[in-house]
């Protein structure tokens, strides 16, 4: 099963060398990783996605709770979430019918052409990971020459706004408390 990890952390220098090689000393194999500064300049969130069980997913939670630069692990996957990917591939594409082709490939997928040279053109598509790896299938055909990508990203969707009655009982609750 493939899980969704986000970890808020502070950012300080090393904190990345920190996790990763923290999770790969335990044998988590990381299938994807990004990392970037959040609306606050002090803290980052890395976006994991780990492959296993729920037993993994419950170890890498708690390996990364035990580090001090982590303010909060959140898995995001169990949550109704929405999750991109970014790519830019240089393709081979003299000008003519090729260019026009690829061109039109661009548009059907919602991507854009970022730049263009005498024999090549740049494309940047962003989405979810199967809608990019059926766009790099259909690009192989024409010669892909150089390919980046970065890993994936992840957010939580925002809740539907709760009932009146829903929120006098979570404030009853945490009165209680």
């Amino acid at each position: 099963m493939r899980h969704v990890v986000s970890a808020l952390v502070q950012n300080v220098p090393g904190v990345l060398a920190h996790i990763s090689g923290m999770l790969a000393s335990r044998g988590y194999n990381i299938d994807s990783l990004a990392v970037g500064e959040t609306e606050h300049h002090d803290l980052s969130r890395m976006t994991f996605v780990v492959v296993g069980g729920k037993d993994v997913l419950e170890q890498v939670r708690k390996q990364l709770e035990k580090i001090v630069t982590v303010v909060h692990v959140e898995d995001v996957s169990s949550r109704d979430y929405v999750e991109r990917d970014l790519i830019l591939l240089k393709v081979k594409a003299p000008a003519g019918n090729v260019r026009s082709e690829i061109r039109e490939l661009v548009d059907i997928f919602r991507g854009r052409i970022v730049d263009v040279g005498p024999e090549e053109i740049m494309i940047e598509i962003s989405g979810r990971e199967n809608k990019i790896e059926a766009f790099v299938d259909r690009m192989r055909a024409y010669g892909i020459t150089e390919l980046v990508r970065t890993g994936r990203i992840a957010m939580v969707r925002s809740v539907a706004e709760a009932e009146p009655q829903e929120l006098a009982e979570d404030a009853a609750a945490q009165a209680e408390r």
